[in-house]
């Protein structure tokens, strides 16, 4: 590398002074100031910005190609493309392990200006394999703030784009559904084979639940602090004992059943039935939880065999689960639902909840079999976002209750979940 000077003047002038006034010259005092800037060795002429440019691409199944500036960790990633309308919450989002295999896209352009910290951690790391932003905040200002999101990021080993046409990529997916996207800073790999990396890959069919589930039974014993506690008046008198299946469950869903009065032990996915019900739980839990259910069979015979004995409990991929020991099909959506806003309609009580939702595979409700109730429905297109089976003690809802980040509407889910338990113990007594 090469130094090139270069000059600047520098004109000081007089306090007062306005700009249609007439010049009074002996007030003005004109300075140059010299410096030098690294310019390339190859080209004198060619000087380097101080500015971040394009290191990064993301290419899309359908050829498009997307330049961008990366930040957070570099290499070449493989993922399905969503998009998340959530406004704040992108800690949260990081963390939710229902994004594994997933590009998530956030719709609101400014990110990162609240920083991160140790408090809003949904799990233990990160599983989503990527961040596409439109504009990366350049400081952080928060109380609560310990690091910045792009050192976060690398921290973890997850890459993350900025500069980049969000709202266009948005609506590519709106229209063409959900796509395969490589996001790489490899400078050695040609587009063509981007595109073919992109093209050789899928998510459909995929178990993506055992790489994010816990390997052993434990305890957990944390509420939700009584800082963010907003429904005081929810903890019931008596302690029940449930049992939480782990497809991929997010901290405060086990924050917000302890906080409710139950005493809680979390098993792996692959746990066997017989084992949960040799444990005599009051209920269980079937968690929230990454990619396709029909790639995960040993789950659904879980849920069979578990299916009226006791007091069940199924969120987003527990709600699929349940759908399918119902006997009833799933199918994957166009582009799912991404977002701490979708309006949902309670069918018992004709009340609009405004949910947090994350999935992208919806149940069939024409599939489902006599006696299997809907009790919810997403408004934006109709799909099925909850159901309940008296018979079999059921109700399970296809988006989150526990809603971090997004609205409380719907926390009343683990009230109801007490009373199927309390029912159960009246009818044992």
């Amino acid at each position: 590398m090469a130094a090139k000077a270069m000059s600047f003047v520098v004109t000081d002038l007089p306090s007062g002074f306005r700009p249609n006034s007439p010049p009074n010259r002996s007030k003005v005092r004109v300075s140059i100031v010299r410096c030098s800037v690294q310019v390339s060795s190859d080209s004198a002429a060619t000087v380097l910005p101080p500015w971040k440019q394009s290191d990064a691409r993301l290419v899309l199944e359908d050829g498009s190609i997307w330049r961008a500036k990366s930040f957070g960790a570099s290499g070449t990633q493989v993922g399905e493309v969503v998009f998340n309308t959530s406004l704040t919450g992108y800690q949260e989002i990081l963390t939710d392990p229902s994004y594994a295999g997933q590009f998530v896209l956030m719709t609101n352009p400014h990110i990162g200006n609240t920083g991160v910290n140790f408090d809003d951690e949904e799990s233990a790391q990160c599983f989503l394999a990527g961040l596409v932003i439109r504009s990366l905040s350049p400081s952080t200002s928060n109380w609560r703030c310990a690091e910045s999101l792009g050192d976060y990021l690398a921290k973890r080993n997850v890459m993350g784009i900025y500069d980049v046409d969000t709202r266009a990529i948005t609506r590519r997916l709106r229209e063409d559904g959900s796509l395969i996207g490589v996001l790489s800073t490899d400078k050695s790999k040609t587009e063509e084979e981007l595109l073919k990396m992109s093209r050789s890959w899928d998510i459909v069919g995929i178990d993506l639940i055992s790489g994010v589930s816990c390997k052993s039974p434990y305890e957990w014993v944390d509420i939700t602090k009584p800082d963010w506690e907003f429904n005081s008046n929810g903890r019931s008198g008596e302690t029940f004992h449930v049992v939480a299946y782990d497809f991929g469950i997010k901290h405060n869903i086990l924050k917000r059943l302890a906080s409710h009065g139950c005493k809680i032990t979390v098993v792996p996915s692959t746990w066997p039935a017989s084992n949960t019900l040799e444990m005599k739980p009051d209920g269980v839990l079937f968690s929230n939880g990454p990619g396709d259910p029909s790639a995960v069979p040993y789950a659904v015979e879980t849920v069979k065999d578990i299916l009226g004995k006791v007091p069940v409990f199924g969120i987003c991929m527990g709600h699929q689960l349940i759908g399918q020991a119902l006997g009833g099909k799933t199918f994957k959506m166009k582009f799912g639902h991404h977002g701490g806003n979708h309006p949902v309609r309670n069918l018992q009580t004709g009340h609009v909840e405004i949910s947090a939702q994350n999935h992208n595979y919806a149940v069939d409700p024409a599939s489902l079999p006599e006696g299997v109730a809907v009790t919810h429905i997403n408004l934006n297109d109709g799909s099925c976002a909850g159901l309940a089976f008296p018979a079999q003690k059921l109700m399970s809802l296809q988006y989150h209750p526990e809603a971090s980040p997004g609205p409380h509407d719907s926390d009343y889910a683990f009230r109801q979940f007490i009373e199927l338990m309390k029912q159960e113990n009246k009818i044992k007594a």
